[in-house]
Order: structure tokens, then C-alpha cells, then sequence
């Protein structure tokens, strides 16, 4: 087993949380005006998996889907990021 799938662990998001994710994913209708387009719906989905690993403590880079529930997901704990334990 890999040193990454070993510092790995399983997370639980709430229906919220799930919820919020999904809706920062979803297309960006817009116009411009002016030339200036808003952010992607990567981006704003970035943002979303950054906040929640700030919340709940993993690094948001690290995410995996789960082989459960679509709430449930793998994730490096900030701790064991860099080999801290």
C-alpha cells in the first residue's frame, strides 16, 4: 500500500454540505459586459472543497470519492500532510 492511501482517511459531509457542493458545481449562466466573465463553476467548486477542508480538517487537494454514500470521501488529514504525525 502506498504511503498516500495509508495517511488517508474516510470523511463524512452533512446533506448541507453535499448540498452546497453540487450547487458550486453547477454552470455559470452569463453575459459580459465589459469583458470581464465570473468564475467558473471549477473554480467555485475549488473554492467549496477548500472551505470545507478548512471546516473539517483535510486538505481539499486530497479528496477522493469514497466507495460509499456520494457524502462520503477520502482525504489526507491536515496533520499528515508533509509526513507530520
Amino acid at each position: 500500500m502506498k504511503l498516500d492511501e495509508m495517511e488517508r482517511r474516510e470523511f463524512e459531509m452533512s446533506e448541507a454540505d453535499l448540498k452546497d457542493l453540487l450547487d458550486a458545481s453547477k454552470p455559470v449562466p452569463y453575459m459580459v459586459f465589459g469583458g470581464v466573465p465570473p468564475r467558473s463553476s471549477r473554480e467555485n467548486a475549488h473554492d467549496a472543497w477548500r472551505h470545507l477542508g478548512e471546516r473539517m480538517g483535510f486538505e481539499w487537494e486530497t479528496v477522493k470519492p469514497s466507495r460509499a454514500d456520494q457524502r462520503f470521501f477520502t482525504a489526507i488529514p491536515k496533520a499528515l500532510k508533509g509526513g507530520e504525525k
